[in-house]
């Protein structure tokens, strides 16, 4: 029997049930708002499913792997087997404890949780699909709507994720065996994060990249030193060349590659990985039915309160234009819709947005880079601190990259950091703090650092800006 289509209303409705969506539905609802989250496939969504958690499980998995068997210098000798199938069970159970905590978190705070697929019917109702033979549809009618539907993998021309030899980032975390050969095509932070994973799980690891480097959008010298990290793990880099396609050829595949002069080049492996970017899921919503309309690459317009061109239609996360597609922006920004719609005064500030790049070595970011605040008119102070020169990070045995600090020389200001080494991604919050708070060079400088530790690399960074480095020297 099908059941028919019933019409029901609620205050916020939030489309999506990633760290944007689930998030923005458990604050409206703590604002008193009768909330309602759809999502069709799993809470928690791509970050928490098939990206950012099973990356870091994996990632964390194999660097415990090969440092064991690879500390001889310390007097460690030790020869680890990986157990694909045995580590991704561990991965799934990590998998499995966070998204039914979102679950029980969002049923705790009241929000009520429906399964399906939304589209909108007009600007104040979706009709939500339900999966499965015979579960019918319903109707949802709305104030308020929150669009945080995420982003999907980018497949290129020739790479069909269907076939069995080609691998979409999701397909690479749930792989339960390590190919002896993979081609990487993309070398963003994705591609370079697996390639440096599935390289020290022993596979023969090959990338391909268009650009002249890995890692765009980073500075030449942080992405340097990964770059070199990643030869020395045998990974073979080859820049200026784009996938063209691949063929079966016995029991292994050639990926084929061309650059713009036309030259081309064949890699065997047994397994492609296309990691090239992802992109906004926004068109199975049927958008126009609530008068809204996508850019030409299908993200959304949104003001500071992250309404869209409908104002009572908000929009937050990878499906936003000119935000960065990072979990914790999607999540700030769920927050700072549902405070508006509950008439808190409230704002979206970008000044200090933190990133990290799960390399060898992590790479953590936040603020500007030193040209761009000298393109803002800024006069920089810049200091650096190299972890070789850091107790803590000798005696852990990963002692490459830098922290660096970017200040306004004549107020003192912190306008940024840029962090290449070990544990990058949670020494970057200590500097966007500064900078959210607005502090100086000298109130990270005079605060005591715990000694040894890793965090004390930016105390002298700080110090190295000012000039009054004790453990490098000063610029």
């Amino acid at each position: 029997m099908v059941v028919g289509d019933i019409a029901t209303g609620t205050e916020v409705l939030v489309i999506g049930a990633g760290p944007g969506g689930y998030v923005a539905a458990i604050r409206a609802a703590q604002q008193g708002l009768d909330t309602t989250l759809v999502e069709k496939d799993a809470y928690g969504g791509t970050c928490l499913n098939y990206g950012c958690i099973p990356s870091k499980a994996l990632i964390t998995s194999a660097n415990l792997a090969h440092e064991a068997g690879n500390a001889e210098e310390m007097g460690i000798h030790a020869d680890p087997v990986v157990d694909m199938s045995q580590l991704r069970d561990w991965k799934d159970g990590v998998v499995d404890q966070l998204t039914g905590g979102v679950e029980k978190l969002c049923k705790a705070n009241g929000v009520n949780l429906v399964e399906g697929t939304a589209r909108f019917k007009d600007e104040n109702a979706v009709r939500i699909a339900h999966g499965g033979e015979g579960q019918g549809s319903e109707t949802i009618e709305f104030e308020h709507c929150i669009i945080a539907t995420g982003s999907r993998v980018i497949q290129i021309p020739g790479f069909d994720f269907a076939d069995e030899q080609v691998w979409s980032s999701r397909d690479a975390l749930a792989a339960d065996t390590v190919p002896d050969r993979l081609v990487v095509v993309g070398g963003g932070y994705i591609g370079m994060e697996l390639s440096t994973t599935f390289a020290k799980l022993d596979s023969d690891v090959t990338v391909v990249e268009m650009l002249d480097d890995i890692l765009p959008g980073y500075e030449s010298d942080v992405a340097r030193v990964v770059r070199k990290r990643a030869e020395d793990l045998g990974i073979d880099m080859n820049f200026g060349e784009g996938a063209s396609g691949w063929r079966e050829d016995d029991d292994s595949i050639i990926v084929t590659t061309e650059t713009e002069d036309g030259e081309e080049a064949e890699y065997r492996a047994d397994k492609v990985l296309v990691a090239v970017g992802r992109s906004p899921v926004t068109d199975t919503m049927e958008l126009e039915n609530a008068g809204l309309e996508a850019d030409e690459r299908g993200f959304l317009e949104v003001d500071d309160f992250r309404r869209t061109d409908v104002e009572h239609i908000y929009a937050v996360g990878d499906v936003v234009a000119d935000t960065p597609m990072l979990a914790h922006v999607a999540s700030k920004e769920g927050i700072v819709a549902a405070e508006h719609i509950a008439g808190e005064p409230v704002a979206f500030d970008s000044q200090a947005v933190p990133a990290a790049v799960f390399t060898d070595p992590e790479i953590g970011t936040v603020g500007m880079t030193e040209d761009e605040a000298e393109e803002m008119g800024f006069t920089t102070a810049v200091g650096q601190m190299p972890f070789r020169a850091s107790g803590r990070a000798l005696t852990t045995g990963h002692a490459d990259g830098f922290v660096r600090i970017v200040a306004d020389e004549d107020s003192g200001f912190i306008l940024g950091a840029q962090i290449v080494g070990p544990e990058a991604s949670e020494l970057v919050a200590e500097v966007a703090l500064a900078i959210e708070m607005g502090a100086t060079l000298e109130d990270v400088a005079s605060t005591i650092h715990t000694h040894p530790t890793l965090a004390e690399a930016v105390m002298e960074a700080a110090e190295n800006a000012l000039g009054q480095a004790i453990h490098t020297l000063n610029r």
